[in-house]
């Protein structure tokens, strides 16, 4: 007598997941009654059993249960059948795939980008491997394999051979010295013309800035200097980038620490930053420069602060003139000093925080909870 069919044992994945879609009951019908079926024969119920559970024909459930024992969680997914015949096999579309990811240029073709109607006469004539194509069946296929139209980009990166060296020291002096780093930068151009920027407005009347086609005042440079200890920003405002103006900015970050210990200024590799007199003057003074890796700005810490100048003073401005400008700069440095949330700071406030709360629960009777 043939024994009765019956699923092979399941894995405790298998079975997570056939329990979780029966649970649920959403997604495909034909997916969750084939679930229902596997389910039901890892459980021990027979065939007759489960050909009324799941109102089907026992050839039907039977079906079902060898080809799970043959192809696993994959035999659940429907294969939907009908229709005519592919004409494009699986080669053919990643042949397409590929062309389309290929500049044309490459492919002796006089332009620079594809488009959806080249790329299909491309595809008919190709004399290696000729695909006949409609518009529509090659757009579908592209957004199958996830190509879209994008536009071109730039990128850079860090050819600097000392560039992990850089950035290791870099690290170890922010870690060690917080209060004896800076960092330098220069801020701009900064321009004399209406900025756009964003703000709160009634709906539907936004603030209207004054058109600008005379410019006349030229541009300056905001040379910064950031406190890593201190979380302070001052800087002065110069007509252009060079080595004179870095050396000056320079003194004043070493007046800062008169005391005659080392100090640590990270920089990056502007040509104006490392001239001999700079590094000269750096070697006597207990100034170590910390440059960052070629194009690797990013690794300055001033980077992140230039950010909120931008947006709070540059963005949304119509300055008359670079006075004006240079005066609500240092207007905005002034608050942002005194605002800032220096560490002490932040550890009192974490402490009256928990004696808050201690006081709260101790008045309402509860354990008071763990200072943080």
């Amino acid at each position: 007598m043939a024994e009765p069919v019956r699923v092979r044992r399941l894995s405790d994945q298998e079975g997570q997941r056939l329990q979780r879609m029966v649970r649920r009951g959403t997604g495909s019908t034909v997916r969750l009654r084939r679930a229902m079926v596997v389910l039901a024969s890892a459980g021990g119920n027979s065939v007759p059993v489960i050909a009324r559970l799941v109102q089907a024909d026992e050839d039907s459930v039977r079906q079902v249960i060898h080809r799970f024992n043959e192809m696993g969680m994959p035999s659940l997914d429907p294969q939907w059948a009908g229709g005519r015949p592919r004409q494009i096999s699986d080669d053919d579309e990643q042949f397409i795939v590929a062309t389309a990811n290929t500049r044309p240029a490459t492919l002796d073709r006089p332009f620079t980008r594809w488009s959806i109607r080249k790329l299909v006469d491309y595809l008919a004539v190709n004399p290696d491997r000729g695909v006949v194509i409609s518009r529509e069946r090659l757009r579908q296929l592209l957004r199958k394999h996830e190509i879209t139209f994008q536009r071109t980009k730039t990128w850079k990166e860090s050819t600097d051979p000392d560039r992990e060296a850089k950035l290791t020291r870099i690290e170890h002096v922010m870690q060690h010295f917080p209060q004896r780093v800076f960092a330098f930068d220069e801020f701009g151009p900064l321009t004399i013309r209406p900025q756009a920027g964003s703000g709160w407005r009634p709906k539907g009347k936004p603030r209207r800035l004054p058109a600008n086609y005379h410019k006349l005042h030229g541009v300056r440079q905001f040379h910064g200097c950031y406190s890593v200890g201190d979380d302070t920003m001052f800087g002065v405002v110069r007509q252009q980038k060079s080595a004179k103006n870095t050396l000056a900015a320079l003194k004043s970050i070493r007046a800062a620490r008169p005391d005659g210990a080392p100090i640590y200024v990270i920089l990056d590799n502007l040509s104006a930053h490392k001239g001999a007199t700079i590094r000269g003057w750096a070697a006597r003074n207990k100034v170590e420069l910390c440059f960052t890796p070629t194009y690797a700005s990013w690794a300055n810490p001033i980077e992140a602060h230039f950010g909120p100048l931008r947006t709070f003073v540059i963005a949304g401005s119509d300055h008359q003139n670079h006075t004006t400008l240079t005066r609500h700069l240092h207007q905005y440095l002034r608050w942002r000093n005194t605002n800032a949330r220096h560490p002490d700071v932040l550890a009192a406030q974490r402490r009256e925080r928990a004696r808050v709360r201690s006081e709260r629960q101790r008045r309402w009777g509860q354990a008071p909870a763990r200072a943080a």
